[in-house]
């Protein structure tokens, strides 16, 4: 691990603990000038592939997920935090599975499903675009499912 700052490759680590979804968070200070910086270890998962509705696949990639759901958060009181967490779950939720290949399809539900519960709101804008709404009455039709959702 070379330094962030000097670019020294002697680190020292400070603290280490592990996260809620199976990470070890390491603090490091460099040995040289003294930067700190945090480093995440994740365990090295078994590769997916995803197939798309083309049936092309391609590797699975959690920052695609991410990226959606940021868009989705947008002016929406929800942490880097809790977005990271919600990706974590769809990740291991698909090694829990054990297959080589998984369709988008099952991702998109998986991601939905888990912006249910953290935002309502997140959940609609994702949907919307995820499911293709085509007028205002699919997508009242989607607010009254989760209306009814929540009210059970």
């Amino acid at each position: 691990m070379h330094c962030l700052v000097c670019n020294c490759s002697e680190s020292k680590v400070i603290n280490s603990r592990s996260t809620d979804n199976g990470a070890i968070r390491r603090r490091r200070e460099c040995v040289n000038c003294g930067a700190r910086w945090t480093t995440y270890e994740r365990r090295e998962m078994m590769p997916i592939m995803v197939v798309k509705k083309d049936n092309t696949r391609q590797p699975f990639e959690r920052q695609k997920i991410l990226k959606g759901l940021i868009h989705a958060t947008q002016k929406r009181p929800i942490s880097m935090t809790d977005l990271e967490s919600l990706v974590d779950n769809i990740e291991i939720k698909l090694q829990q599975e054990n297959q080589d290949e998984v369709p988008a399809s099952k991702i998109g539900e998986l991601v939905m499903e888990e912006l249910k519960t953290l935002d309502q709101v997140a959940y609609v804008r994702f949907a919307s675009v995820y499911k293709h709404f085509q007028d205002v009455a699919t997508f009242k039709n989607e607010l009254e499912m989760l209306q009814n959702d929540t009210n059970n």
